[in-house]
């Protein structure tokens, strides 16, 4: 069992790092080569623009176990056969929220063909995210929690980070940051998942 200093840690470091556009030292030394990312076209005033990183281009995806708002158990697993779009959020997360009109719009375009994921990652779980979505007219997407924070520790991610998987379970592409998922450069992305 994780001890709730661990989780506090998580969660700071978490809070820290959500959509942290600065580079480090530290952050140089695994920054993918220019041919593995490439940033969205600059985006009107207010609007968000993430990065998008191929360097993990064939990576499986990971078998850590999240929750449905009912807390039954899921995994990326249950999405095999079919290309999935992964989008780890938070409510505390500000990108996170702005993002979220247009991922459920992104949604609604992709269909069952593609399902889109929002796996929250605030430690109360639904506690704290079913709350949140009152009032909220989401209608397309698919939210889950991860209260143990198994993804975004997995994959070492920023908030938002969103991921798009193949049918076989292997990673197409990630974007780090908020990002205009109604926009052309989307539309485009999300066409790879064909």
């Amino acid at each position: 069992m994780v001890s709730r200093a661990v989780i506090a840690c998580l969660l700071g470091f978490s809070i820290a790092a959500c959509d942290r556009q600065s580079g480090s030292a530290e952050q140089a030394a695994t920054t993918p080569t220019a041919d593995e990312v490439t940033t969205a076209a600059p985006a009107p005033e207010n609007r968000p623009t993430g990065t998008v990183d191929r360097s993990h281009k064939g990576e499986a995806a990971l078998p850590a176990a999240f929750q449905t708002l009912d807390g039954k158990p899921a995994s990326l697993a249950d999405f095999r056969g079919k290309p999935v779009l992964v989008n780890l959020w938070a409510t505390w997360c500000a990108p996170c929220v702005a993002e979220m009109p247009t991922l459920d719009a992104a949604a609604g375009r992709l269909g069952a063909a593609t399902p889109v994921i929002a796996v929250s990652q605030d430690l109360d779980g639904a506690a704290k995210v079913k709350p949140f979505l009152a009032g909220k007219n989401f209608a397309n997407l698919k939210i889950y929690t991860d209260p143990k924070l198994a993804l975004s520790t997995g994959y070492g991610a920023n908030l938002p980070t969103t991921i798009l998987y193949g049918a076989d379970g292997r990673e197409i592409w990630r974007v780090t940051g908020g990002f205009d998922w109604a926009g052309a450069e989307a539309r485009k992305l999300l066409a790879e998942a064909a």
